[in-house]
């Protein structure tokens, strides 16, 4: 089935057997929504210079680099400088948050998880992306947006639910954990450091965690229409072909966390695991660690 311009259809959410379809919206509702004050869409591209070359309009940017990292630990912003970011993009306490992005929402939804990691629960993903929004004809500007300050309070950051390190990964495969490598094909067999079209760097070895399962991210999506494939078809990928446990502890991990991000959401709110974690040291820590293990 097609629809426009003979563009691929898809199915509506409400019906693909999620176990949270609030979570995602599809970009009618966010055409719909676009005038919204209660709504502030949030544009995260891994391509920076994407979103001033045309946005959806009243979206605001979140640059992954400069916005959520903190510019001297490897870790994110202090609560303080979280805050006062948000504040800045117009957010308020009872703002919904609508995230959205390049590359099939890979980086959308890595700040959706950045965002999870301080408590933040009003939060959504566009299903498709950018690139289906654009697909479908739909506006994109280049005006710059500004809104007035918000209000928004912003907790402590808590790692503890939704994040793994490096100890805790080591113990989680002594354990026999479930571990999902998100990665290429070639990274997972060691053949590449990073995607085949990137530069080969990050690491001073190649291969992956023992006992990881290799399934790469973008197995989760369409490649068709950029959205979700439907429950039925991920739980098939992830627990009838990969023996993933929805009840038991899962760590995914790609080359620096945001690959794995993907993979994080489509697992915890697609599917309904009750306990995945996201380890972002993932390979440019682990393949640079003094006395790890690594399998190829």
């Amino acid at each position: 089935m097609t629809q426009g311009n003979s563009l691929p259809s898809v199915a509506p959410i409400d019906t693909r057997g999620y176990a949270h379809p609030e979570v995602l919206v599809s970009t009618a509702w966010v055409a719909e929504h676009l005038n919204d004050p209660g709504v502030r869409l949030i544009e995260s591209n891994e391509d920076l210079l994407l979103y001033e070359t045309g946005h959806i309009p009243g979206a605001v940017k979140i640059d992954w680099t400069n916005d959520l990292n903190d510019p001297l630990v490897r870790d994110y912003v202090s609560r303080d400088a979280f805050e006062l970011l948000l504040r800045a993009k117009g957010i308020s306490g009872n703002t919904t948050i609508v995230f959205y992005g390049d590359k099939n929402n890979w980086w959308a939804t890595y700040a959706f998880w950045v965002f999870r990691l301080f408590g933040l629960t009003s939060l959504r993903l566009m299903d498709g992306g950018h690139q289906r929004w654009a697909e479908e004809g739909r506006p994109l500007v280049t005006d710059a947006v500004k809104y007035p300050p918000g209000d928004i309070t912003v907790a402590v950051r808590d790692d503890r639910q939704l994040r793994a390190f490096r100890e805790e990964v080591l113990k989680h495969v002594h354990a026999g954990g479930k571990l999902v490598d998100v990665r290429s094909p070639e990274e997972y067999r060691g053949e590449k450091l990073h995607m085949p079209e990137y530069p080969q760097e990050g690491a001073v070895r190649g291969g992956h965690i023992p006992g990881a399962k290799s399934i790469p991210w973008a197995r989760a999506v369409n490649p068709e229409t950029h959205t979700f494939r439907p429950a039925s078809e991920l739980r098939t990928l992830y627990v009838a072909e990969n023996g993933l446990d929805p009840k038991r502890e899962t760590i995914v991990y790609c080359r620096i966390g945001e690959r794995s991000s993907h993979s994080w959401f489509a697992l915890t709110y697609l599917l309904g695991f009750e306990r995945v974690r996201n380890y972002d040291g993932s390979w440019t820590e682990w393949g640079n660690a003094v006395g790890l293990p690594i399998e190829r």
